[in-house]
């Protein structure tokens, strides 16, 4: 299965973010990808974290969401929309400050939505110079989410969804292994401070030890709000292998996964089943 992760420099114009979307899914859908994921807020990075709160939707109804149902079923294509702020069920009380999800949705070729994952782990930073605590705006999800996908190739992907900051927390891809996940994505917004020390062995290490392929689509470059982010949008084998990446500025990240490597891999070195814990 040929997929594509795709590295966006968004803005805070939400129209411009889905017009550059939009020209790098039907790059993928030209190049023969199946599945496109787009990264962590490829709809919006503005000046402030409250930003996201002016345009939040309800799951199911939204620009945003319409876009990329109506992108997939266009060019025919899965589409992983990096991450966009849901509005939670429910209202936050009367003198709370009113908080989003960081959600990332799951679209099928005929453009519906089949998976939702809303991220667990809220990032928090603060080395003096510049600062982030996405705990002031966001709401936690609280549950993992892996859905299936049938490729060309006659295999059915199990793919388990996360974003960023999850990255660092290796548990959460140990149970998608253990639920049988053989491609896990990280839609991302990396800091340039920390992704430049830890952004790729973080990757090729949640590859490795659970003997998966990773398809990690990043922000890569200098936003209009000032914001830099690491890039270097990337695709990853069992192995650990780097398969293809880009460092910065928007682009379409694409690589062939083959199932037959991935049964080879966990065949050769079957350390999944020899978990003790």
């Amino acid at each position: 299965m040929w997929v594509a992760a795709l590295q966006m420099v968004s803005s805070g114009a939400v129209a411009d973010n889905l017009d550059q979307a939009g020209l790098l899914l039907a790059q993928a859908a030209r190049a023969g990808a199946e599945l496109a994921v787009l990264p962590e807020y490829f709809c919006l990075i503005g000046s402030h974290e409250s930003d996201k709160l002016g345009i939040q939707e309800t799951l199911g109804a939204g620009p945003i969401q319409d876009f990329i149902a109506s992108q997939a079923r266009k060019l025919g294509l899965w589409i992983v929309a990096g991450t966009l702020p849901l509005r939670p069920a429910t209202p936050a009380p009367a003198g709370q400050t009113p908080r989003v999800f960081n959600t990332s949705l799951a679209f099928d070729p005929q453009g519906a939505c089949v998976a939702r994952y809303d991220k667990m782990h809220l990032f928090r930073y603060d080395n003096g110079r510049e600062a982030y605590d996405e705990s002031r705006v966001l709401q936690a999800g609280a549950s993992p989410s892996l859905f299936a996908l049938a490729s060309r190739d006659g295999h059915t992907w199990q793919v388990g969804m996360s974003v960023c900051y999850d990255l660092r927390f290796p548990e959460l891809y140990r149970s998608y292994a253990a639920r049988g996940a053989d491609l896990l994505l990280v839609p991302s917004a990396f800091t340039h401070t920390t992704g430049q020390a830890h952004w790729e062995v973080l990757l090729r290490a949640r590859a490795i030890e659970n003997l998966s392929f990773v398809a990690a689509a990043a922000q890569g470059g200098t936003h209009p709000s000032g914001r830099r982010t690491w890039g270097q949008t990337m695709l990853v084998d069992p192995w650990g292998t780097v398969l293809a990446q880009q460092a910065q500025e928007p682009g379409v990240v694409l690589a062939e996964l083959h199932a037959a490597q991935l049964a080879q891999c966990r065949s050769q070195l079957p350390a999944l089943q020899h978990r003790l814990l």
